[in-house]
């Protein structure tokens, strides 16, 4: 017999059987359908293992507890081995030598293996010595093939069919290459128009670019795929050509395809509960998206629903996807694969442990913001005071409020802080009548207090920015040991300006008192002067203080 016609029909039926293990479900045993493996499952209770050689299964031994069949078929395959190796044993010398109790085949004075009538029992079989006759040719086609195998011919003709196949493997990804990208620019240029036309008829639910990223990413899969599936066959091929990268084949093939058939077999029995959450994934998703455009509208004012404030667009969307999500999730988990598994219940399990100990603070402060947003504390742009921090509302997330200071410094405070904190608005009042800025002054018991207001109503009326209605008001707020304390109300609709307002009021303050020669006795007060202590007008600008009518431009 010519082994070397065997080995492309060989090589040939494992590329079609890698290929047909990811299309078509096949059976685990049907891929392992050896007649030793065949028997195994037949004979009950019998532990039997494959003598290989050469890669190849012969056939398969049947062990006692002294003798395991793992170890007796290991023994058989290391001495036929060894007299493949030795070309001095002829294959004539090959015998069937009877015994009382057993048949034993030899190899000159080697004994091979010996045969019982236990062995052809499992072999279906009344008679060790017919068994022993069908190994005896089983051996020797082995050793034959073992030999020529290695002969000189044979490894000339199988190096060139590797070099052939390996240049067939590179052409074969170039012409790929060159092939889809031929068809990527052919989709783009015929569907480019019409997935625009798409986009503009589903009201934009669907992105034109989202189409193309799609139809891409289905190109580069299938591309992937096809190139994996000619490495993997080509490398397949040639080592199944050569006796020592056999095995190698061998195990590859088994470590491809029983993982394939395993995970097509899964796949195939889930694809009711696949289905099911695919429908579920698209009804939601648009569900989604008609809401997202319904909210976009309420945010941008084209949608008016009565007592609905527009910033609460987005943070109710957010909160309603949040709980569509939720819910689409508990009605697809029973339809999720392994869900009713242990493993999937223990890691669902832990992954909600981690959960409920790491994102409790994050949960306190989305549920802090959405209070937040709507109780209407305040809204982006207000000024506002945190504890003690003062600033503008630049942003308001779930999480986080951005404030910016005075001082053009960012801060940012979670949103259960702002929560449990006392919170100051500015800008609520100001819109609403304006907001009351004060300051106190202390002046001698001898200054009619008629004069004091009036300086203190003059300076307010003087201070630009400030509201003339409601009008200006002084309070007299003690009459301490040495002076009366006044406070000067006034009332400002600008709160981002308030400490210019501030500052431009004390100017005034300082001004006009100094014109009527009257003290300002504020903070301490310990004795009479033997002058007041005002600034007379002629120093009002000394040096380096200029004028206004001659500051240089």
């Amino acid at each position: 017999m010519k082994w070397h016609s065997l080995q492309p029909g060989r090589s040939v039926f494992c590329a079609a059987m890698i290929i047909t293990g990811l299309l078509l479900p096949t059976s685990h045993a049907a891929a392992q359908s050896s007649p030793s493996v065949a028997r195994e499952i037949l004979v009950e209770e019998v532990e039997l293992a494959p003598v290989i050689v050469d890669g190849n299964i012969l056939f398969s031994l049947r062990g006692v507890s002294s003798f395991p069949a793992t170890l007796r078929a290991e023994t058989v395959a290391e001495r036929i081995d060894a007299v493949a190796r030795d070309r001095s044993v002829a294959l004539s010398d090959l015998r069937i030598v009877e015994a009382e109790d057993r048949t034993d085949i030899q190899a000159g004075e080697v004994r091979l293996v010996s045969l019982f009538d236990a062995d052809a029992s499992v072999e279906q079989l009344k008679q060790h010595h017919v068994l022993a006759t069908i190994l005896r040719e089983r051996i020797a086609q082995a050793i034959e093939r073992y030999r020529y195998e290695r002969s000189r011919p044979y490894l000339v003709r199988q190096g060139v069919t590797s070099a052939i196949v390996l240049s067939l493997l590179v052409a074969s990804l170039l012409v790929l290459r060159w092939l889809f990208q031929w068809l990527d620019r052919a989709l783009e240029r015929r569907l480019q128009v019409r997935l625009e036309s798409l986009e503009a008829k589903s009201f934009k639910l669907l992105s034109a670019g989202e189409l193309k990223s799609a139809w891409h990413g289905a190109l580069w899969s299938l591309r992937f795929l096809i190139m994996v599936i000619l490495i993997f066959v080509s490398a397949e091929l040639v080592l199944d050509l050569f006796p020592w990268t056999r095995w190698f084949a061998t195990a590859t093939t088994g470590l491809l395809t029983e993982p394939l058939e395993t995970m097509w077999s899964g796949i195939v029995r889930s694809l009711p509960g696949l289905g099911f959450i695919a429908v579920l994934f698209f009804v939601i998703r648009y569900a989604l998206r008609l809401g997202q455009i319904f909210f976009s509208g309420v945010a941008w004012g084209t949608i008016r629903l009565a007592g609905f404030e527009q910033e609460w667009a987005w943070p109710t969307y957010r909160l309603l996807r949040m709980l569509v999500i939720a819910f689409a999730l508990v009605i697809a988990y029973p339809y999720i694969p392994g869900s009713d598994s242990a493993a999937f219940k223990g890691i669902s399990l832990f992954a909600g442990l981690l959960m409920s100990l790491g994102a409790s603070s994050i949960v306190a402060n989305s549920l802090a913001g959405y209070m937040l947003i709507y109780r209407r504390a305040f809204r982006v742009g207000d000024r506002i005071k945190v504890g003690d921090v003062v600033g503008d509302v630049v942003e308001m997330r779930q999480q986080l409020t951005h404030l910016r200071t005075p001082k053009n410094e960012e801060v940012t405070i979670p949103s259960s802080v702002i929560l449990n904190s006392n919170v100051i608005n500015y800008s609520a009042r100001a819109r609403q009548g304006g907001i009351i800025l004060h300051t106190t002054v202390g002046i001698g018991y001898e200054t009619p207090w008629r004069q004091v207001e009036a300086m203190l109503i003059e300076a307010a009326n003087r201070t630009e920015g400030l509201l003339r209605e409601p009008p200006p008001f002084v309070l007299h707020t003690a009459l301490g040991d040495f002076c009366v304390t006044y406070e000067i109300n006034v009332y400002c609709d600008q709160p981002q300006k308030i400490q210019l307002l501030y500052t431009a009021l004390h100017r005034n303050i300082l001004d006009v008192f100094n014109e009527y020669g009257v003290q300002i006795m504020t903070p301490n007060y310990e004795a009479d002067a033997e002058e007041p202590k005002v600034v007379p007008p002629e120093k009002w600008y000394l040096a380096p203080a200029v004028q206004p009518g001659d500051r240089k431009t």
